[in-house]
């Protein structure tokens, strides 16, 4: 049975704050949403949960609405008190964490302050998880503390202090039953007398001074006997049995446990009773429901039987005919089979030999790409990267169109190789899609954001719409689905002039903690034909290059219908010429506070530091060691440049590095290579393959060499520095 606890009540707070300083401030909408909450919390209280919560779901709707983050809260609040009176405690807990989230967004501390303490008292007392639970009491004493309300801190206290006696933490309880009964001396609060006398008598019951205890438990029972609260009275008669069992007065103790017994069977009899007044109707319609399925079962099988004996006959005489039809065939197919089978052998041999050159083609092609993709990884990571040291060294130079288009063009290079790349990947197999956390809102403005050059060429705006029901925090592979957002929204651009695109996106089913999600990429450009249409998403294929010549490859939509396949997912497209298209699909993502959390504490925190750090870059290529070198330097970091892999031993020998860049593709001694010798000489500094090559061709080999990561050329600065101050720091933490 749940254990009744001391919490203030929420329509104490909305009657007498509510009315006196939302009432005065705010518009009509919110009083009437204040008015909703008065009553969803009434007919709580009355036990009209259905009700209650009904109307919580029309007052939220209306809060959200008005995009108020206090009433969202009060009303995921009341919507978890419903959830904890009827002991569905997790669904309770679901709802006041939900109603937290909305609280910290604002700098109302009372409310932050009273959703804390319920989530203590869920934790401890319900779900008895009393770590958890003691955090959320301390800070919703914090809160207390800032919004100076003695009688909440006084009830936060004595919830605490129940908490860590219940846990056997005296000690570190014993100075929040100082503070409480310092606030019982000044104030004479009744709702806390009984808790109160309670709690002291196991303080010095703990303590062994067994008079003052026996006073205290006394006290307690008296001042319990004398209230309507059952709950409070039958632990103080359970702690007071513990004592009498102590002084080992027998009869004592057991009467007193006897009554505590007794107290519990009437307490849960009637939150059975008032369970059984909920759930009846439900359990009787569930009845009803599999008496009528058992009825409707079992004719079905009578008229299955019916049909089946008078089909029986009819189906023994076509089964004699089709025997002997099948008797005549099977001595002709035997002199057949006999002069098959050697034509067959004959072919098998053949198709062993296709089947072989096939494999061995698939490895050249995949050896190819590997290569091709590399070779031209490696220039374009100099093009990128001396673009980049202009920008920065020389400012004036920022606003050329020569060097932006220079810039531009590299990067729509390397767009291509990875999107043949990808191409191949998925053929393969080789895509496994992560679970990464990520807000749907953010990723729409990322999109906006890198496409922003695009859509100022053709003078288009980008606009966003997001559905507020989409929760804020989702649970999937961001990096693909961006991938398919960026796909579709550079394509939209491409085909549409001094017009717009809007990038919009809606919930619609929610089943569990899976979030179905319709994305649309809408734009009011040049449009695709009928015949077209059912072309458009094969590889290499452009349509609407007769008047004007639209750059790509037309791998664009292919990549996109195959990764939306992975996402277990298909796209749709309307569209008419001169009137624009509409590209939708949608992807199901995971919504789960607990899976979050989880996730966001296993991030690692790059920690920065001031501490200059020694660079050691292993590199060939003259322009990338420049590239490098200078990247790293402007950064405050030391580095030292060798051209090859023997030079870097020689200079490990001597010297000590923080992190070592490793290139892989290197004459004479390979990057793999230099990295197996570098750690059978008993040196454990950083390794990151800093590479063209793909980063999942080379994974493997790069574990077993000894490297820690991987990093493929051309590469985000941010990225580089972020993985290098990790593996820095992770390793000093080591010695």
């Amino acid at each position: 049975m749940p254990r009744i606890r001391i919490v203030l009540l929420f329509a104490l707070w909305l009657n007498v704050f509510g009315s006196t300083v939302i009432g005065q401030t705010q518009l009509s909408p919110k009083k009437e949403i204040l008015k909703l909450n008065s009553s969803a919390v009434r007919h709580r209280e009355s036990g009209d949960f259905e009700k209650s919560l009904l109307i919580s779901r029309i007052a939220l709707r209306k809060a959200i609405f008005l995009k108020d983050n206090i009433l969202i809260a009060e009303n995921y609040n009341n919507v978890a008190a419903n959830f904890n009176a009827l002991a569905q405690f997790d669904k309770a807990v679901f709802y006041y964490r939900k109603a937290l989230s909305y609280a910290d967004l604002t700098e109302n501390d009372t409310i932050k302050q009273r959703i804390n303490n319920n989530l203590g008292n869920m934790y401890c007392f319900e779900k008895r998880k009393f770590s958890t639970g003691i955090i959320y009491y301390k800070t919703a004493i914090e809160y207390g503390k800032k919004i100076s309300d003695s009688t909440q801190l006084a009830f936060t206290n004595l919830n605490l202090t129940w908490a860590l006696f219940d846990t056997g933490k005296f000690n570190e309880g014993e100075e929040s039953l100082k503070l409480i009964n310092s606030y019982y001396k000044n104030h004479k609060n009744g709702s806390l007398a009984v808790v109160l006398n309670m709690l002291n008598g196991m303080y010095y019951n703990f303590k062994n001074e067994d008079s003052t205890a026996d006073f205290y438990f006394r006290e307690a029972i008296w001042l319990g006997n004398d209230k309507q609260g059952k709950s409070d009275l039958s632990y103080s008669h359970l702690e007071y049995s513990k004592l009498l069992m102590k002084l080992k007065d027998y009869k004592n103790a057991y009467d007193h446990l006897e009554i505590y017994t007794r107290l519990n069977d009437e307490l849960y009899a009637e939150e059975k009773l008032e369970k059984a007044n909920i759930e009846g109707i439900n359990f009787q319609l569930d009845e009803y429901k599999r008496t009528i399925d058992k009825i409707e079962y079992e004719k079905d099988l009578q008229f299955q039987s019916l049909k089946k004996s008078r089909i029986i006959v009819l189906l023994f005489i076509i089964a004699i005919f089709v025997l002997l039809l099948f008797l005549n065939s099977l001595i002709k197919n035997n002199k057949f089979r006999l002069k098959s089978n050697s034509d067959l052998l004959t072919a098998n041999k053949e198709l062993i030999i296709a089947n072989k050159k096939a494999e061995e083609s698939a490895l050249l092609k995949t050896q190819f790409v590997s290569t091709i993709s590399h070779e031209l990884r490696t220039p374009l990571y100099g093009v990128v990267g001396i673009a980049d040291l202009l920008l920065e060294e020389h400012k004036e130079l920022s606003h050329s169109p020569h060097l932006n288009s220079l810039k531009f063009s590299a990067r729509y290079l390397l767009s291509l190789v990875n999107d043949i790349l990808q191409i191949n990947k998925i053929e393969e197999n080789k895509i496994v899609l992560d679970r990464l956390i990520f807000n749907l809102t953010d990723e729409f403005h990322m999109i906006k954001d890198s496409l922003s050059f695009i859509a100022k060429k053709n003078n288009n705006i980008i606009n966003i719409h997001v559905d507020p029901l989409i929760p804020e925090s989702l649970i999937g592979d961001k990096l693909r689905f961006a991938q398919i957002l960026m796909n579709l929204v550079s394509n939209a651009l491409k085909f549409t002039k001094d017009g717009k695109i809007d990038i919009i996106a809606k919930q619609i089913a929610v089943e569990g903690e899976m979030h179905s999600i319709e994305v649309k990429i809408k734009d009011n450009g040049i449009g695709i034909a009928d015949v077209d249409q059912n072309k458009i998403f094969d590889k290499f294929v452009q349509v609407g290059r007769k008047e004007l010549d639209y750059q790509g490859t037309g791998l664009g939509l292919s990549i996109v219908k195959r990764l939306l396949e992975l996402f277990g997912s298909d796209i749709t497209v309307e569209s008419e010429l001169g009137s624009g298209t509409v590209f939708a699909f949608c992807i199901n993502f995971e919504c789960n506070f607990m899976v979050t959390n989880e996730i966001i504490n296993n991030i690692q925190v790059d920690v920065t530091s001031n501490e200059i750090f020694k660079v050691l870059v292993v590199e060939d290529n003259p322009i990338n060691q420049l590239i490098t070198k200078k990247t790293i330097e402007k950064n405050g970091y030391s580095c030292q440049v060798v051209d090859d892999g023997f030079k870097a031993l020689e200079i490990l020998a001597q010297e000590e590095f923080d992190i070592i860049l490793m290139d892989i593709n290197m004459p004479v001694i390979n990057g793999f290579e230099t990295s197996r010798r570098i750690r059978a000489e008993g040196i454990d500094t950083p390794i990151i393959a800093l590479t063209a090559f793909d980063k999942n061709e080379i994974t493997d080999e790069a574990i077993m060499a000894g490297m820690n990561d991987i990093i493929v050329k051309p590469f985000e600065s941010i990225q580089l520095f972020k993985i290098m101050n990790s593996l820095i720091l992770k390793s000093k933490s080591l010695v």
